[in-house]
C-alpha cells in the first residue's frame, strides 16, 4: 500500500510539467519568485497517495491559516499529517527555525531602551506556541554581543532560571543584558511570577556588576515592560 500511495504520489507531479515543479524553479530562479507553497513543497520533497507536494503543501498552508501559522506548528503535529512523518515534519521545523534566528538584528545593534529589546527579540517570540526565554547579552555601549533562546517551556509557564542566564551572559563577555519572554495567551500582562523574578535578576545582577538592562514581556502585537509597579492587581 505504500508503495501504491508513493506511485500515485509520483504521478501527480509527473502531471506538472517539470519547468513549472517547485524545485526545478528554485533551481532556475532562486527562491524569491516562488509563493509559500512552492518553497514548502520543495522541503516535503514528495507527496502522498495521489497527492503531490505541491498539494500537500497547499493543504498544510491552508490548514494552519497561512505561512505564519505553519511556521508556528510543533514537529510532533506536522508528523501526524497523512504524507509528512517525523523526517518531514523536522524538514520544515528547521528551515522556518532558520529563517527566524536569520531575521533577527545582527551582532552589534544597539539596544537603548525597551523597544529596541522587543524589535530584537520579536522574530523568537511573537509567533511562538510555548513560553520562551530569550537573553540579550550587551557590553557597556549597549551594543549586542549574543542574542538567543535560553530556555522553552509549555504554552503557560516557561523557568526563567536566573543562575543560568547570569551565568550564560558572563561567558559571553557580556556586561550587561535584557531579558524577554512571551505570553502564548496574547496578554503581555506581567505575573506575580514574572514580577517576582525580575526582582531577583535586578539583585542578583547587581551582586556580580552586571547591568540589568530591562525585562519585557512580549505578544504577537503587543509588549509591556516588567517593573515591579506592573504585576496582575489582585
Amino acid at each position: 500500500m505504500a508503495h501504491d500511495g508513493q506511485t500515485s504520489a509520483m504521478r501527480a507531479m509527473a502531471a506538472i510539467p517539470e519547468r513549472q515543479r517547485p524545485r526545478e524553479r528554485l533551481v532556475e530562479h532562486g527562491a524569491e519568485p516562488l509563493a509559500d507553497a512552492e518553497l514548502v513543497a520543495v522541503l516535503l520533497g514528495t507527496g502522498v497517495r495521489g497527492t503531490s507536494a505541491l498539494a500537500l503543501a497547499h493543504e498544510l498552508i491552508a490548514a494552519y491559516g497561512g505561512s505564519h501559522g505553519l511556521a508556528r506548528a510543533l514537529p510532533a503535529e506536522l508528523a501526524r499529517w497523512p504524507g509528512v512523518g517525523m523526517v518531514k515534519a523536522a524538514r520544515l521545523v528547521a528551515a522556518f527555525g532558520l529563517a527566524q534566528r536569520l531575521s533577527a538584528p545582527p551582532v552589534g545593534a544597539v539596544v537603548a531602551d525597551c523597544a529596541a529589546v522587543v524589535e530584537l527579540v520579536r522574530p523568537w517570540l511573537s509567533h511562538a506556541r510555548r513560553e520562551r526565554v530569550v537573553l540579550v547579552v550587551c557590553d557597556t555601549a549597549l551594543r549586542v554581543r549574543r542574542a538567543f533562546v535560553l530556555t522553552e517551556g509549555s504554552a503557560t509557564e516557561c523557568l526563567l532560571p536566573v543562575r543560568e542566564l547570569l551565568t550564560a551572559v558572563l561567558l559571553h563577555d557580556g556586561s550587561s543584558f535584557a531579558v524577554a519572554h512571551n505570553h502564548p495567551s496574547g496578554d503581555v500582562t506581567p505575573s506575580d511570577a514574572d514580577v517576582a523574578v525580575t526582582a531577583s535578576l535586578a539583585g542578583a545582577a547587581a551582586a556580580v556588576g552586571l547591568d540589568f538592562l530591562t525585562h519585557v514581556v512580549v505578544g504577537a502585537d503587543s509588549w509591556s515592560e516588567c517593573t515591579a509597579a506592573s504585576a496582575r492587581s489582585p
